[in-house]
């Protein structure tokens, strides 16, 4: 789940929570000036007793619930307490710092915690108007209200902050797509499918570009690739990963017998090459720096100046000498730009034995057993195998527009995984 969505969630539910508690005060505070006139007071306690029972299920069920989220909430703002109490009174050390930045990323979590135990609290005082019959009503209002308020808390508000933001949520997305099973009824789909992506970038407000294509003479397309520009391109689009098969009767087809066809989709991050990712390719307490006399033609001033300066990037062992210019600090500069040339070549190097292999893993081939998605034209209907999600809507789906409700429910599928996941390691 993407930071932008956890605090979505988080400020819809201090709005919802403030709201419902702001309406408990102001009742409470009609009930004060509003007493008992005269009821039967044996009555009074009976209903008192039933509904004070009735409040201790309904809050010892919801802690039931979420127990295990619920204790992880907690474990959560222990350790955010305990890193509140280490912080120094300068708060100016290297670890002060990297506290204070832990404590804001969990300032969420806290707020979200504070919201329970206020909703918890006035829920129990709920209790004391439930016991006076002339207000019993308007107090089994509010009893709905706050129940409801806990119950999100736990189902929705918990969940999505505690799911970690995507590390790849800003990333746009590179998208390869390859026929497979079923001859030219394949390449044909594969160019629906293309269309089916492209749309959905104009949905989503992406920049799309076909990077390169390959066309048959039969009319469709024997594989293309796409690039997908926009930050949450690659989150939404990483799950389409896989192989997705067709049925459906071809043009071609004399007899009118349903083909089953087969396109392989690959989806992977695009990296953008920016000044700003220079700084991650190397750090300056890992380069040696040396500076020694210029050899070479250049006169009095090449032997007599430490001009020449030599860069060691000690992790990895690249060496760059560089006496072009000069001055040293001009020699230094441009020694400091190749050094992040060849070690940005190196990580593409890298990266692209990384794409190779989750190529490989995400398709180990085309065959129609590996299959993520089937698109039905018969019946009209588009099946999801991984979440056993089928929708009647294919029409809109090869439009782009009914996609992006597989892909919706892909990702709550996805964090609601990685939820159970981060249970279970508690």
């Amino acid at each position: 789940m993407s930071s932008a969505t956890s605090s979505s969630v988080l400020r819809m539910a201090v709005s919802a929570s403030d709201k419902r508690l702001r309406r408990h005060n102001m009742r409470r505070k009609t009930s004060s000036m509003v007493g008992c006139r005269g009821k039967d007071r044996r009555h009074h306690r009976m209903l008192s007793l039933f509904l004070r029972r009735g409040f201790s299920s309904g809050i010892q069920q919801i802690e039931k619930d979420g127990a295990r989220i619920l204790r992880i909430v907690k474990k959560r703002v222990d350790e955010r307490a305990l890193l509140t109490s280490q912080l120094s009174e300068s708060l100016s050390t290297p670890a002060d710092i990297t506290r204070l930045k832990q404590l804001k990323e969990s300032e969420p979590i806290q707020q979200a915690w504070d919201i329970w135990l206020k909703t918890r609290q006035a829920l129990q005082e709920t209790t004391a108007l439930l016991e006076d019959p002339e207000l019993r009503t308007m107090a089994e209002d509010d009893y709905t209200m706050l129940t409801t308020s806990l119950q999100d808390l736990v189902a929705t508000t918990f969940p999505a902050i505690l799911v970690p933001p995507s590390r790849t949520a800003h990333l746009s997305a590179l998208m390869e797509l390859k026929s497979g099973v079923g001859g030219s009824e394949a390449s044909l789909f594969l160019g629906d499918m293309l269309r089916m992506y492209l749309r959905l970038a104009q949905t989503n407000r992406w920049k799309a570009a076909v990077v390169s294509s390959s066309d048959l003479d039969s009319g469709g397309m024997r594989d293309a690739v796409i690039e997908f520009r926009g930050a949450g391109a690659y989150d939404a689009l990483r799950l389409e990963s896989g192989v997705h098969r067709v049925q459906r009767v071809p043009a071609t087809e004399q007899s009118g017998r349903t083909h089953t066809s087969t396109v392989a989709a690959v989806v992977l991050p695009l990296m953008e090459e920016s000044d700003a990712q220079q700084e991650d390719l190397y750090r300056l307490e890992d380069v040696k720096i040396e500076v020694m006399r210029a050899r070479g033609a250049g006169g009095q001033h090449v032997n007599k100046t430490e001009s020449a300066v030599r860069l060691t990037h000690i992790p990895t062992g690249v060496t760059v000498s560089m006496q072009d210019e000069r001055s040293q600090h001009q020699n230094k500069r441009r020694a400091f730009s190749v050094l992040a040339s060849r070690l940005m070549a190196a990580k593409l190097a890298r990266e692209m034995e990384e794409r190779r292999a989750s190529r490989r893993n995400l398709v180990s081939s085309a065959d129609r057993s590996d299959k993520i998605r089937t698109y039905n034209y018969a019946q009209e209907r588009v099946t999801d195998h991984r979440i056993g999600l089928s929708l009647m809507n294919l029409t809109s789906v090869m439009e782009g527009d009914g996609l992006q409700d597989f892909i919706v429910a892909l990702q709550r599928n996805h964090d609601e995984t990685e939820l159970e996941e981060l249970l279970q390691e508690d």
